[in-house]
């Protein structure tokens, strides 16, 4: 049965708040996209129970409704006529997304949009760093497992290397993340992030270490400062900092874009790039380096003050506001203030160590309550891994692959560390040498204060887990559970190509309502070229086959655009995979909607989020209502351009209207050629 687009357009708007609470509306391929005023008025229930829908979700400051190929344009169209629904591109629907909300919650947007790519080398550094603190931790009468078997030492050695790397390179993921979410060129990003930890530089680690660093300058031979434009630069890296390579990431990206609308063709590309990095780098060292460094001493001597003069109240202060520091990264300026107050060095004892530690036992705990309440097995494996990892000392992946994209845990890890970082102000509890702020870091406390730094940190995670774990029975319980499919989800049936009926239906008829036809009617339509009993689907790419449960798109992962399977692909063109009519396809060569004799709706999806490349890298050989052969190239495709722009190539291929067979079955794994039967449809008995 066909769809009345214009009834579902009405019910959309409805459903959504009305159209005065879209602020903007675009589409893709496959779905509406649409800024809503205020997503608490949409009535989810309503949404649910249209049939001809197949699921919804937020994501990148939009709420979005899978439609379906063929029908999400007619739809659209039908809510900006019918209902005056603001009609934007898809460009400028997502820069009006990014406006939306207040600055800090803009600003942590964008710092979850970096990260979340980042966070699987995040999670595994952060895991192995934790089981080295294990291994060095002197458990037993002051010794570690290395000092009694000490053939593990190697082991740990590797260990900690390998879990160093994340975050010691950090700038470099970053910059390549950051370039790409402020679009420029994410080898340039990382290139710059490479500049910034570079050999030639004293690590940052060393900075406030004077032996290391002159060990180092005596090593390399070299200068310790550059002078450039009357200034004396020091050469220092940025080793785990996140600030710098943010704007670094940000000026890069907008020098990169001027030059890109005032050159073109061979200047555009051999000059582009050449004067982005010089004016980045130049910048970087010596106007964005000093600043940041700068910040992070005042931040680092302002701490130290509010500390030592307000008592408990200041280390409630300290404490709430640790882990937002860390977003920034600059707690990796927190050593210098550290080192002086370590009993070692005269000093009474460190007091930012056991306040680091109860804000990332509140935050590994917040993660490990939205792990224990969520439904969605992404975000459980992510809240798991992250929430483990923090408990022992390394928060950034329950930090910005959990909590700050649900918000609300963030925000009760910061009040539960707030008051465990009282506690520590109050009991006076100092650490004698630096370590793994978490459980394990008990070993680097006064030993006299050991016990209140255990019951303290018991009482942090008892009050966040709590916390979250109330709040995601509640109000938070919508943001972690994965929202179930639609009614009709993977069976609604896109009406991509009209079957011809008895009496045709007037261009315009309202509501979708048959009336008389003009007395010429128009011809019958050509037949659905293909073998009515063929149900089978061949790759349209030649590729490694990956489950589509994989893929970096939640419409596709959730089986909201129905069953099938996904290629990445390794080289050459996209072809038909079936014989059949062309229903969809989009100027800019993305997309393609198939229909096969046998009654099969076939969507293609040529990699994630590559509408917004506007055809760049695609040549289409295809159009709407064309006909094609089993083998019959659908579009050019310049996978390189596609990588270089940073986009996931995966390609999924889907059967749209599932309901209507018996069965649709993966066939294929491993790699895949032309021609290869990837995907089986059982009709109906």
């Amino acid at each position: 049965m066909a769809m009345d687009h214009a009834k579902v357009a009405s019910e959309v708007v409805k459903a959504v708040g009305g159209a005065s609470n879209i602020n903007a509306a675009a589409h893709c391929a496959t779905r509406l996209r649409l800024v809503l005023a205020d997503e608490s008025k949409v009535d989810q229930a309503a949404l649910d129970a249209v049939d001809d829908l197949k699921g919804t979700f937020a994501a990148g400051g939009m709420f979005q409704i899978i439609v379906g190929p063929g029908d999400v344009d007619v739809v659209y169209q039908r809510m900006v006529s019918d209902h005056g629904v603001r009609e934007v591109s898809k460009d400028e629907a997502k820069e009006e997304a990014e406006q939306g909300g207040n600055l800090f919650s803009r600003f942590i947007k964008m710092i979850a949009d970096i990260f979340v790519p980042v966070l699987p080398a995040l999670i595994a550094g952060g895991l192995m760093m934790a089981l080295n603190n294990v291994l060095q931790a002197g458990f037993f009468n002051g010794k570690s497992i290395i000092d009694m078997y000490p053939t593990v030492a190697d082991y740990a050695s590797l260990i900690n290397l390998v879990s160093a790397a994340a975050f010691a390179f950090l700038p470099i993921l970053v910059g390549f993340s950051a370039t790409k979410r402020f679009g420029g060129n994410v080898y340039l990003g990382a290139a710059m992030g490479a500049a910034m930890v570079s050999g030639s530089l004293l690590s940052a680690y060393s900075m406030t270490d004077q032996d290391a660093a002159d060990a180092f300058w005596a090593f390399t031979g070299a200068n310790p400062t550059w002078h450039l434009f009357g200034l004396e630069v020091d050469k220092i890296g940025y080793q785990a900092m996140v600030i710098p390579v943010l704007c670094v990431a940000w000026i890069l990206s907008t020098i990169e874009k001027w030059l890109h609308k005032r050159l073109s063709g061979t200047a555009d590309f051999l000059l582009t790039p050449l004067i982005t990095m010089l004016v980045t780098g130049f910048l970087t060292f010596v106007l964005v380096g000093p600043v940041t460094r700068q910040l992070s001493v005042l931040l680092t001597n302002g701490l130290d003050w509010t500390y030592n003069t307000l008592g408990v109240f200041g280390g409630l202060i300290f404490g709430f506001f640790y882990s937002p520091i860390v977003v920034t990264g600059l707690h990796q300026s927190f050593p210098a203030v550290e080192i002086p107050l370590l009993p070692q060095n005269g000093g009474p004892g460190d007091f930012i160590f056991p306040i680091a530690s109860m804000a990332n036992v509140a935050q590994g705990a917040a993660a490990l309550a939205v792990f224990a309440k969520t439904r969605d097995a992404k975000l459980k494996g992510l809240a798991g891994a992250g929430g483990a990892s923090a408990v022992f000392g390394i928060t950034e992946p329950a930090i910005f692959g959990v909590n700050l994209r649900l918000k609300w845990p963030f925000f009760v890890g910061m009040g539960a560390a707030a008051i465990g970082s009282a506690g520590v102000a109050l009991l006076n509890v100092r650490g004698a040498a630096l370590g793994a702020a978490g459980f394990v870091g008990f070993v680097s406390i006064r030993t006299a204060d050991i016990p209140k730094y255990l019951l303290l940190e018991v009482i942090v995670f008892v009050l966040s887990f709590g916390a979250t774990f109330v709040y995601g029975s509640t109000r938070g319980k919508a943001d972690m559970e994965a929202r179930p499919a639609a009614a009709g989800d993977a069976g609604a049936v896109p009406a991509q190509v009209s079957e011809p009926t008895a009496v045709p239906v007037t261009a315009g008829a309202v509501g979708g309502a048959a009336a008389p036809a003009p007395a010429a009617a128009p011809a019958p339509k050509p037949a659905i070229i293909g073998d009515a009993t063929d149900y089978s689907i061949t790759a349209p790419l030649d590729g490694q086959i990956v489950p589509l449960e994989q893929v970096k798109d939640e419409s596709f992962a959730r089986g909201m655009l129905g069953p099938g399977i996904a290629i990445a692909p390794t080289g050459g063109q996209v072809v038909s995979p079936v014989d059949g009519e062309v229903t969809v396809a989009f100027a800019t060569g993305h997309a393609y909607g198939l229909k096969t004799a046998s009654g099969v709706q076939i969507l293609i999806h040529i990699g994630m989020d590559t509408v917004e490349l506007k055809g760049k890298g695609f040549t289409p050989r295809v159009a709407k209502g064309d006909m094609v052969r089993r083998g019959d190239v659908l579009a050019e495709v310049d996978w390189d351009v596609i990588r270089e722009a940073g986009y996931d190539t995966i390609t999924p291929i889907v059967v749209t209207n599932k309901k209507k067979f018996e069965a649709v079955t993966p066939a294929a794994s491993g790699h895949v050629s032309f021609g290869d039967v990837i995907v089986e449809v059982t009709p109906k008995a």
